[in-house]
């Protein structure tokens, strides 16, 4: 019909002015209806495939969330320490006997004869003191003594007579009885003086310093013409130092967990830094019997035999105890221990693929492995190099199972 309108000539215009006049518009509605229709159809289609890459989106992002949220982990067993414990502890080496050597008098040294270094036997001389005072108190003290057997002399001369002139009564019973004690005190007076001859005898004998017993000289603090006093007066001064290394005294500091196990008896063996590749057996002496509440240690004493004096007091010692273990106890890496807030504790993978964080008890710390002495059971699949973030419940996949922990 609209084609018949456009083809329809106006009755009032020319044919001329119909031939010049543009063309007719062409119809638009046909293509505003074809996009009407096409516009849903290829929104549709690209929801629907938006859709579908979503979901394959998502689906992905699961198997990932839960790949996840498994965590690997290698696990290793529990193994079996050995039946005795080889026990190693430092231990201070000290000399059997010290003495400080001091001297008894006082006066000014004279002459010394011994140095550091020097070994000397009981009685030795060392050193001599000069102390003149003392030397003069003495002849004065014999003096006084001769001078008291003197008298005494008298008086024993004196007292018969008067037991004869008392028959006669030529003398009183007074002057009797005074001459009588008049001898007991000039008696009482030879004993005082003969002791103060004795002491100053002695005083005198002090002025020779000897030796106290066998040993070493380490310390010489004295030269010619020192003054030193008995202490008497101010501070003694040391003047020689006196070790006995015949056989010397290994004192060891035992952790409270092996002080049943070290006792009087106990087998073990020492060695020195200075001495490599030597080895010198010895056993336990005796032990204080008593924990220090300070450290919660036993202190014990081993006693070294050391005839040529290689082993040098004051040195630091290892010392070994092999002691034999009532109950064996397990033994784990020290990297599968995890040391929180609640104490140590270990992850175990239960049969559920899920982990049970245990409580251990730790015992001897061997340094690449470390004892258990409860929480665990050789059966046990132990998580080895736990992550921090572990925690009970969490689900696993255990890679591979290993057991390469060695008892200690």
């Amino acid at each position: 019909m609209e084609l018949e309108e456009v083809t329809k000539k106006d009755p009032d215009t020319s044919e001329a002015e119909q031939l010049a006049a543009p063309p007719p518009a062409p119809p638009r509605n046909g293509k505003r209806l074809l996009w009407l229709l096409l516009i849903p159809v290829v929104l549709a289609i690209a929801a629907v495939f938006g859709a579908h890459a979503r979901q394959k989106q998502n689906q992905q992002l699961a198997v990932t969330t839960k790949s996840l949220e498994v965590q690997t982990v290698n696990v290793i067993h529990p193994q079996r320490g050995k039946a005795s414990s080889d026990l190693t502890l430092p231990g201070m080496i000290q000399a059997f006997s010290q003495s400080p050597i001091y001297a008894r008098g006082d006066g000014y040294v004279r002459t010394w004869y011994v140095d550091i270094g020097t070994h000397v036997t009981k009685g030795q001389l060392l050193a001599e003191i000069d102390a003149p005072e003392v030397d003069q108190q003495l002849n004065q003290a014999r003096a006084m003594l001769s001078q008291a057997e003197t008298t005494l002399q008298l008086a024993k001369l004196t007292t018969p007579r008067y037991q004869e002139l008392i028959k006669t009564n030529s003398v009183s019973q007074q002057e009797v009885d005074q001459n009588n004690q008049n001898l007991a005190a000039q008696a009482a007076n030879v004993k005082a003086a003969s002791a103060a001859v004795s002491r100053l005898e002695q005083m005198q004998g002090f002025e020779k310093i000897v030796a106290p017993f066998d040993g070493v000289i380490t310390l010489r603090k004295t030269d010619f013409g020192d003054l030193v006093n008995a202490g008497n007066a101010g501070v003694g001064r040391e003047l020689f130092r006196i070790s006995q290394n015949n056989v010397v005294r290994v004192f060891v500091t035992v952790p409270e967990e092996f002080s049943q196990q070290v006792g009087p008896g106990t087998k073990a063996s020492m060695d020195v830094t200075a001495l490599p590749n030597r080895h010198f057996p010895t056993s336990v002496t005796r032990t204080t019997d008593a924990i220090d509440v300070n450290s919660r240690t036993l202190t014990v004493e081993l006693d070294v035999p050391n005839p040529s004096g290689e082993l040098l007091p004051g040195a630091y010692a290892n010392v070994h105890f092999q002691l034999p273990l009532n109950v064996v106890p397990l033994v784990l890496p020290t990297s599968t221990i995890l040391f929180q807030a609640d104490g140590p504790q270990v992850g175990v993978v239960n049969g559920q693929k899920q982990v049970e964080l245990r409580k251990v008890t730790l015992g001897h710390d061997f340094g690449d492995t470390i004892q258990i002495a409860t929480g665990v059971r050789p059966t046990d699949s132990v998580i080895a190099n736990p992550p921090d973030s572990l925690t009970n419940g969490m689900q696993v996949a255990v890679q591979a199972a290993s057991n390469n922990t060695r008892g200690n």
